[in-house]
């Protein structure tokens, strides 16, 4: 079954992971990502063949210089190239991947310009610098060929209702480019739980009718709040990047109204998003646990596949 996957990942550097790594497990004054540790430091240390306990033990007695040796090496674990990536995309039957810098679209220029057709770039633009960030949308999908921005509360600090995304929702209407926004609760103990509450999509969805909008993380823990909304709105679809698939079908887990409209009245509106990064998973046991899950064969290739095709209007 071919597959495209919104939130592929993208190939860090091994300094970007370094200042991720130094953020979330030794800056204890950040009251915002160091929270991260305690939801997913275990895991992330897992992935590394170590405990956080043996991380932060070893960090407790270094100097200084070791210390960053210390960073270096688990970041040169972690970090992945191009190549590595791609090889992980052909195994698990990616077609191609949507790929997010974040803070650098020119950095996802390259990597699309280097591997044409694999890759294809969603655009990074604060909202908080007005028209400067409407004028870097507009070069990112005119100049750069990107196809879709990213909006998000958790990063901005801001419910997607906020006025001030309301300029980049208007240029994405009129560039007819699809806006992802984050939709789910966060960690940050700098962010109200609540900033990217589903519900906020509403107001949104009124306001811009033409506007294609995807629900990233797929509302967790509201996730009946976003079938709602999804059920008023036809202009909104929906992806789970960053919720391993096998726990959709957890009893209790909260995501059974998904699976049951996912699976009838909102089957042409789901869309795949591993989020792989996060996960600390492969590209191939995501995609091979979505294929798992008990839905109808022509609706997994709905959601693997076929969905993302008209949401991009490549059908």
């Amino acid at each position: 079954m071919k597959v495209i996957d919104l939130a592929v990942g993208f190939p860090e550097s091994k300094e970007k992971i370094a200042k991720t790594i130094k953020q979330v497990f030794f800056n204890q004054d950040d009251k915002g990502l160091s929270n991260y540790k305690r939801i997913f430091g275990p895991k992330w240390a897992a992935s590394l063949g170590m405990t956080i306990e043996e991380i932060e033990a070893g960090a407790s007695r270094m100097a200084p210089e070791e210390l960053e040796k210390l960073v270096d090496s688990l970041a040169g674990q972690m970090s992945k190239g191009p190549d590595e990536l791609i090889a992980q995309m052909d195994s698990a039957g990616i077609e191609w991947g949507l790929v997010n810098g974040h803070d650098n679209n020119e950095k996802v220029a390259e990597l699309i310009t280097a591997w044409p057709g694999r890759f294809k770039g969603v655009a990074a633009a604060d909202p908080h610098t007005g028209e400067k960030a409407v004028e870097k949308l507009e070069r990112a999908v005119s100049d750069l060929g990107f196809i879709a921005y990213y909006a998000s509360p958790f990063d901005w600090g801001i419910r997607a209702d906020d006025p001030r995304f309301y300029p980049l929702y208007a240029k994405a209407t009129a560039l007819d480019v699809p806006v992802i926004i984050y939709s789910t609760m966060n960690y940050r103990l700098d962010r109200p739980m609540d900033i990217g509450r589903p519900l906020y999509l509403d107001r949104v969805a009124m306001d811009f009718p033409d506007l294609r909008i995807v629900a990233e993380c797929g509302g967790w823990p509201w996730v009946p709040e976003l079938i709602g909304v999804a059920r008023r709105h036809r202009n909104i679809y929906i992806n789970t990047c960053s919720h391993r698939p096998k726990h959709l079908t957890t009893p209790g887990s909260g995501w059974e109204m998904l699976m049951q409209f996912g699976n009838t009245l909102l089957q042409d509106r789901i869309v795949f998003a591993s989020g792989a990064d996060d996960l600390g998973l492969s590209l191939k046991q995501i995609v091979d646990e979505m294929e798992a899950l008990p839905l109808k064969d022509s609706v997994k290739e709905k959601w693997l596949y076929k969905n993302a095709l008209t949401l991009f209007k490549l059908d």
